[in-house]
């Protein structure tokens, strides 16, 4: 990414760190089901959520630690995919599709930042070259930090009014930890 090399590996480290937790939350309930005599304690969306964030989560590290080093292609065809496919799904299925949807302008805005790179030559960026369309840039500004602030307000309190502690509250810190990160990503191009 552009921005200074500490935030960089900062970004990383938060972003690998919620990637992880939703990769072993995956490898969880996939053991769960598969247990002799186990009940489905985690329903196929969730597995579903927990894969697209694990995915998002670990290539938002990578991205945010190599990258220019790796081609620009590399990282659009691992998110413009994925983006695709949550984008459809979202379209088609009755349930889930705001949850899909936001997965689904998560990865094309990876895609999106993986693009933007390749018009900075080194992955350097220069202030006299604006990177990517400012006017996509800002809404997704606008997105990520509205989502950042609705899922801070979430984590912080439940329905009932009460403050969400241990595990439960971790999916959410999760979600909002990616929104984050990609405000951050947006914000130094």
């Amino acid at each position: 990414m552009h921005g200074p090399t500490l935030v960089n590996w900062l970004l990383a480290l938060l972003t690998a760190t919620a990637g992880a937790y939703c990769l072993t939350r995956l490898r969880q309930a996939s053991c769960a089901t598969t247990a002799p005599g186990s009940r489905r304690a985690h329903p196929p969306l969730a597995r579903e959520s927990d894969a697209a964030e694990a995915l998002m989560g670990l290539g938002m590290a990578a991205m945010a630690v190599t990258g220019a080093t790796v081609p620009a292609a590399v990282w659009a065809c691992l998110f413009a995919l994925p983006g695709a496919v949550f984008l459809l799904a979202a379209l088609h299925a009755p349930t889930g599709r705001a949850h899909r949807l936001h997965h689904a302008v998560g990865a094309l805005a990876m895609t999106y930042l993986a693009l933007a790179m390749t018009v900075s030559p080194g992955g350097h960026h220069h202030h006299a070259t604006a990177l990517g369309t400012p006017l996509l840039t800002g809404a997704l500004l606008l997105y990520f930090g509205g989502y950042s602030l609705w899922a801070g307000a979430r984590l912080l309190r439940t329905p009932a009014g009460t403050l969400v502690l241990g595990t439960t509250g971790l999916p959410r810190a999760c979600r909002l930890t990616m929104g984050i990160g990609m405000f951050a990503m947006l914000l130094t191009m």
